[in-house]
């Protein structure tokens, strides 16, 4: 393909998105989610190439530019639909996730007035608590039935449907911008989430990006404020009440790991975007091995092998690519260290306890809530292996 465009042939791209950020442009395609940081030569080339100048005209037109091997670029970034008028061969996009979902549909998702509802929602909830502090949902509101396989049922189906509604505003604020975005299962570390692909929303304007991020936080906090609010209209002790008041524990639990950066959650876009770093993650995941790689020739006595890896980057974002290193190895560690000693030992206790309640010797109840915890609580882990397995073949 490279050779095509080296030729000298004309070359139709496939419609492109861009926009300006420090010094530099960001551009893509937003049916793919690919998009690349390019300098404004870059973006002249495009756009000559747009109004159908063919490759040597355009070169004659930027000499500093080697206007053929861009155009191989280009090709390899899969933004190239036709050279010479033989179409470029490349995978089909993805299908989005409600691909009849419209962006005029959910052009309300970005307006302003949004956030400050939300504010009001959660202003008004946290008033009330103020004045009865007794509705403050415990841990035991979350034991509101003692049958645990009524409470796990519930609760995995709460989840779930809380879960889908978190990503849904992902989806809606982004496809409100024209992003496709794609809802699949995928593992973070020792979680199961279910996650939604907003590639492409990069090349939207930052209110917009923030907006997209911070979505599915807005929601759980409206659902657990709204529970809140439905608490004082349902009578203590009420299967309504102890279920709202379990609602609420449902919706606010998920929040605090979104501050767990390093599993690049919801707040890690807010901080990437914020700190105008390209790929916070991947730069940091860079320097960690870096360092860790010179302490281990640090040991042995022998030279550096490679250099480092932040020095190719700004000032500004190579001190939070090293900062933000530091807490993806620090919080990493720290995960698995719970899964080891916390989440693994209590799982199996769960599963042992629930297969010590199947058999004729217990109670019809006992063998249905062993056999629910089974499935629930099994299911998931084999779920999660199933998804982590499906994630490293198609890597």
């Amino acid at each position: 393909m490279t050779g095509r465009g080296q030729a000298g042939g004309r070359v139709r791209l496939h419609p492109l998105a861009m926009r300006e950020d420090r010094g530099e442009w960001i551009v893509g395609r937003l049916e793919t989610g690919d998009f690349v940081a390019m300098p404004a030569e870059g973006v002249r080339v495009l756009r000559l190439l747009e109004e159908g100048l063919p490759v040597p005209e355009a070169a004659a037109r930027l000499p500093d530019v080697d206007v053929a091997a861009f155009v191989g670029e280009l090709t390899a970034l899969g933004f190239v639909a036709e050279i010479d008028g033989r179409p470029v061969r490349q995978p089909a996009p993805a299908p989005p996730t409600f691909p009849r979902l419209r962006p005029h549909h959910v052009r309300w998702t970005l307006s302003p007035l949004l956030p400050a509802l939300v504010g009001v929602l959660v202003l008004a909830a946290l008033a009330v608590l103020c004045r009865w502090p007794e509705l403050v949902p415990s841990y035991r509101s979350l034991l509101w039935s003692p049958y645990g396989s009524l409470v796990l049922g519930v609760g995995c189906v709460v989840g779930w449907v809380l879960l889908f509604l978190h990503e849904c505003a992902h989806l809606a604020t982004a496809r409100a911008v024209g992003v496709p975005a794609r809802m699949r299962l995928g593992t973070r570390l020792q979680f199961l989430v279910l996650q939604t692909d907003i590639s492409g929303i990069e090349l939207a304007g930052r209110r917009h990006r923030l907006t997209a991020y911070l979505a599915g936080i807005a929601v759980n906090l409206a659902v657990a404020a709204t529970a809140v609010l439905l608490l004082t209209v349902t009578a203590p002790g009420a299967t309504a009440h102890q279920v709202l008041a379990a609602g609420v524990l449902l919706a606010v639990l998920p929040l605090p790991f979104q501050l767990m950066v390093f599993m690049r959650t919801d707040v890690y876009f807010v901080l990437q975007d914020l700190t105008g770093c390209r790929d916070l993650y991947g730069d940091g995941f860079a320097y960690a091995k870096y360092v860790a790689r010179r302490a281990y020739d640090a040991v042995l006595r022998r030279p550096a092998a490679r250099p480092d890896p932040s020095r190719r980057l700004p000032p500004r974002e190579r001190r939070a690519v090293r900062l933000y290193s530091a807490v993806l190895v620090t919080g990493t560690a720290l995960c698995l260290a719970v899964l080891a000693t916390v989440t693994v030992p209590a799982d199996a206790a769960l599963l042992l306890q629930a297969a010590g309640r199947l058999g004729p010797a217990h109670s019809g109840p006992e063998n249905a809530d062993g056999a629910v915890v089974l499935a629930v609580l099994g299911g998931a882990h084999l779920l999660w292996a199933r998804t982590w397995w499906r994630g490293r073949r198609q890597r």
